[in-house]
């Protein structure tokens, strides 16, 4: 080799720490790795969240009582003022604008400002200007010293950062021109005619153009830009592991046309199946035929009828001489299943059994004995059908039902290989997503949607009431139980708490005997009880046997009593918005009308966010709506489960609002995941990689 030939030249690592940037010691590094900033990578993709335009600073003669400004002035005077608030000190400055004017500027619990902006110091205030009775004052929300140098956080559109208590906006002002110093080389993962395809800039100039624009909405393209880029390399990640698993794993090819199983569970319905039903079955019919495992998600509305288009999967698996399971998150949730499947299936001929680890030793041990010789033909249960002891004869399709509250190992080891043949596998959950969402959080899962629930069913009509009109709520749902009808009552918790005021069901089951539901044949049933005692309490309803049942939420899905027409949820302002549709959910299972009343704490103690929930369940019962809802007011990260989904966290896409990238990103995807070569998939892998090894993916 020539010693004197040219040495390639090295890129800058961008996952090098961030430490190795200038002004950044070993404290400010601990600093901003509590903010999620460990890398000179996490540094450049950690965005403004807004941006301030010093230049549009004025005088405070300018600026209107009430409203926002930013006023270029000096100190002439500050000190600490004492309040009768102990944990409250008040920060004032007498500050004189270049026109002369002066005001009093009020800093809250800054104290140390006094050292940092002595007399004489030039500052650009950013706040509000309030008037009253004596001479106005400026509360002060941001500021900067208005220095020659201070270009970097007085000039132009000036980035405000998600920052903290030990890192300031402007300290990452700093970190952030560093880091971009360096990630003008790093290299772009966009194949050129993509970039061409869609008139996107290099990934750094987006980088720069986020941090730095000259216009705000240079700010938002370039945002766009990243989220293409960020999308495309998870959706490509998502394809090749979806091909991937294809290519390693071979499913039962089941026969193309139904069987006899099939045909006499449609004869035993007492209903017709809906067309999105009927769509369904064919989408899974096609899958089932092929010998690459099925991977689908079946995701429909509560009430929509997915239990009978699963049991079609399972039945196809029979019907070919194998067997099918259905799992289930929690004991009470395969119960119900069980009680809706196996009267099913044995009018067919078929035999079931339920399988979970509440079961005796004795009983369990048979049920595994049923399992592992064939003789049970369909398994309900829990999270105990994929423990190392429980052995199929040929498993040829597996329900995975609520997947979304599996966690990814458990998910992963019910399509694992069995028999040497991989199951098919149909995932469902009743918390709807919309379709562009589905693609990015279920990217390698074929996705179905039931979006209507059966034509006899009723939406049901919900109200929402205060504590002190819940009397009226009792009394409403006395005239149903008088009419024939069955009712629910639902409470978040099963005894009392201290910490959570809130109502025990196995309390309001006491009470309610002996007050407004006196007369009334009362059940209670929460998750504490004995699994035998659950399932009788639960029967016992079924057979009307009972005309209330007071629950927590181990009802949330599941439950089908169609006589039940009218639901109470107490303390409805302590559950999620997507749990009190699953709730509402247990009634309207019939043709009669269907009422769900929220009761909650009066409306001045709820915060915004709560009355959000709670009226956009009064104004829609349309989950995917619902859904969207949920979006708005709880983030993406946290509604779609990142962590439990396996996905890493998104830093530029906003799934709400970025539906066309998601569209273009996937059309994308399919055609460049083949490509092992190019920088995008080697990105994709490595997205995947360290998904893996964190135990996500």
């Amino acid at each position: 080799m020539d010693q004197h030939a040219p040495r390639a030249r090295r890129l800058p690592d961008p996952d090098v720490s961030v430490d190795t940037l200038p002004g950044v010691g070993p404290k400010v590094a601990q600093r901003l790795a509590r903010l999620g900033l460990r890398t000179v990578r996490d540094v450049s993709d950690h965005l403004p969240r807004a941006f301030l335009d010093w230049s549009e600073a004025g005088g405070f003669d300018q600026v209107l009582a009430g409203t926002e400004a930013t006023v270029r002035c000096t100190i002439e005077r500050i000190g600490v003022r004492p309040t009768r608030r102990r944990n409250l000190k008040l920060v004032q400055a007498s500050v004189r604008d270049d026109n002369g004017s002066r005001v009093t500027a009020v800093w809250f619990n800054q104290q140390w400002l006094v050292d940092q902006l002595p007399p004489g110091t030039r500052v650009l205030l950013h706040g509000r200007l309030e008037g009253g009775f004596g001479p106005p004052t400026f509360r002060v929300e941001r500021h900067e010293r208005d220095t020659e140098d201070a270009g970097l956080h007085t000039l132009g559109l000036v980035p405000v950062y998600p920052a903290s208590e030990d890192v300031s906006t402007a300290k990452l002002r700093e970190v952030t021109e560093a880091a971009l110093r360096i990630a003008r080389h790093w290299p772009d993962a966009l194949p050129a005619g993509v970039r061409d395809a869609e008139g996107l800039p290099l990934r750094t100039d987006a980088l720069l153009l986020a941090h730095r624009p000259e216009r705000v909405e240079d700010a938002e393209r370039a945002r766009e830009r990243l989220a293409f880029e960020e999308l495309l390399v998870l959706l490509v990640g998502l394809v090749r592991r979806r091909r991937g698993a294809e290519e390693g794993a071979r499913a039962h090819t089941l026969d193309a046309e139904d069987g006899a199983l099939v045909a006499a569970l449609r004869a035993s319905l007492p209903f017709e199946l809906t067309p999105e039903q009927e769509g369904a079955i064919d989408a899974i019919r096609a899958d089932l035929a092929g010998e690459a495992p099925m991977q689908r998600l079946l995701q429909g509305d509560v009430g929509s009828g997915k239990t009978v288009v699963a049991l079609y999967a399972l039945l196809r698996a029979v019907e070919a001489g194998h067997q099918g399971a259905l799992m289930a998150p929690t004991e009470t949730l395969a119960e119900q299943h069980f009680l809706t499947v196996e009267p099913l299936a044995r009018e067919v001929g078929v035999a079931a059994v339920l399988l979970t680890s509440s079961l005796g030793a004795r009983a369990l041990g048979e049920a595994r004995d049923r399992v592992g010789s064939g003789e049970a033909q369909l398994v309900v249960g829990t999270h105990a059908l994929i423990q190392e002891a429980v052995a199929f004869r040929s498993l040829a399709v597996a329900v995975v039902d609520e997947q979304h509250r599996f966690g990814v190992e458990q998910r992963r080891a019910i399509t694992g290989p069995a028999g040497g043949r991989a199951p098919h596998v149909l995932h469902m959950t009743a918390t709807p997503i919309p379709r562009t969402l589905a693609q990015v959080v279920y990217g390698d899962l074929a996705v179905t949607e039931i979006a209507r629930p059966p034509r006899n069913r009723r939406p049901v009509v919900t109200r929402w009431v205060t504590h002190e009109r819940s009397a009226e709520a009792y009394r409403r749902l006395r005239r149903h139980l008088e009419e024939g009808r069955q009712a629910y009552v639902v409470c978040p918790l099963v005894s009392e708490s201290e910490a959570v005021e809130a109502r025990a069901a196995s309390e309001e089951a006491e009470r309610l005997r002996h007050a407004e539901l006196s007369g009334f044949r009362i059940g209670c049933l929460h998750g504490q009880l004995p699994a035998a005692e659950r399932r009788e309490t639960m029967d016992a309803f079924k057979r009307r046997e009972l005309d209330v049942l007071v629950a927590t939420t181990v009802i949330e899905v599941g439950v089908d009593v169609p006589n039940a027409t009218i639901m109470i949820v107490q303390e409805a302002d302590r559950f999620g918005l997507a749990q009190l549709h699953q709730l509402r959910g247990r009634v309207g299972r019939g043709a009669e009308q269907s009422y769900c009343l929220l009761v909650s704490r009066p409306r001045d103690e709820l915060t915004e966010n709560a009355q959000r929930r709670l009226q956009a369940l009064v104004d829609t019962s349309d989950g995917f709506r619902l859904a969207e809802v949920d979006l708005e007011l709880r983030g993406e990260g946290e509604l779609l489960g990142t962590r439990q989904s396996g996905l890493p966290e998104l830093r530029f896409a906003r799934l709400t609002r970025d539906r066309r990238l998601v569209e273009r990103a996937r059309a994308w995807a399919e055609r460049l995941a083949p490509d092992d070569e190019s920088p995008l998939t080697a990105a994709a892998d490595r997205l995947f990689a360290d998904a893996d090894h964190r135990g996500l993916a």
